[in-house]
């Protein structure tokens, strides 16, 4: 517990003295939310939830990108420690590697989570009306969603010897993922090939929650998936497998 105490303490250290990352992290998805959302709100209608506008829509898609970013961010500090040599040294420590993981993972999903529950505040700005119980449950899914995007993302950079080759793989994965979770555009009306890939997302999922969690009756473009609960369980066990596939990495993988 020594070991991963320390390797998650050394992660928010490392992130609050560089400011520049929550910039990065959150401001990008901000511009997103407010120049997408301000500029479709007049032509977006959504099937079978009258009234709400694409602002409304894209903030829980937003709330995801703003974690998914804050997980990349953070997972790119992997690649550093390689190149470092901090990794050499905390594996040659009588640590398990399971602690090391889960200290990086988690480090790195506490972050995420933050930004992300700093991005909550803005829910009555998206036209949501929230109680407490609400936030609180966002805040839960939230959590759930840094811990498997944050092991996704070690597993990715373990397994790459560059930022730029990093970034690629990103690109060429998790951003897709998101746009196919249901956060940019419904299920509803999307052509069958790509209805079928949104369904086999397990971030649409993720989302799906979320959204839940500010419609407890019912959220807007449900489009048949499972409730809440159900999501969750889909997403903790994609959290679970990257989390084991991280371990595999850590054992098969080179340092350098």
């Amino acid at each position: 517990m020594t070991g991963l105490w320390s390797l998650w303490r050394r992660e928010l250290v490392r992130f609050f003295r560089q400011p520049s990352r929550v910039a990065g992290a959150a401001g990008s998805p901000l511009l997103f939310w407010l120049l997408l959302g301000s500029g479709l709100s007049s032509s977006f209608r959504l099937p079978g939830a009258a009234g709400v506008d694409y602002l409304e829509y894209f903030y829980p898609g937003t709330l995801v990108l703003v974690v998914l970013f804050a997980a990349i961010f953070s997972t790119i500090s992997i690649i550093e420690d390689r190149r470092e040599g901090f990794l050499q040294g905390v594996l040659a420590a009588p640590v398990s590697r399971a602690a090391i993981v889960a200290g990086k993972v988690l480090g790195g999903a506490t972050l995420a989570w933050l930004q992300g529950a700093a991005f909550l505040l803005l829910a009555p700005v998206a036209g949501l009306h929230v109680s407490v119980a609400s936030l609180l449950a966002a805040a839960g899914v939230l959590a759930l969603l840094a811990v498997a995007l944050t092991a996704l993302g070690f597993a990715c950079a373990w397994s790459v010897d560059s930022v730029q080759g990093f970034h690629a793989i990103m690109n060429l994965l998790l951003v897709p993922l998101w746009l196919l979770s249901g956060a940019v555009f419904p299920l509803t009306g999307a052509p069958v090939w790509l209805a079928a890939l949104m369904r086999l997302n397990p971030l649409t999922y993720g989302v799906a929650a979320l959204r839940q969690t500010f419609y407890v009756a019912a959220a807007p473009a449900a489009d048949g998936l499972p409730g809440a609960g159900v999501s969750l369980l889909i997403l903790a066990a994609v959290g679970a497998l990257a989390f084991a596939a991280d371990l595999l990495v850590l054992r098969r993988g080179r340092l350098e």
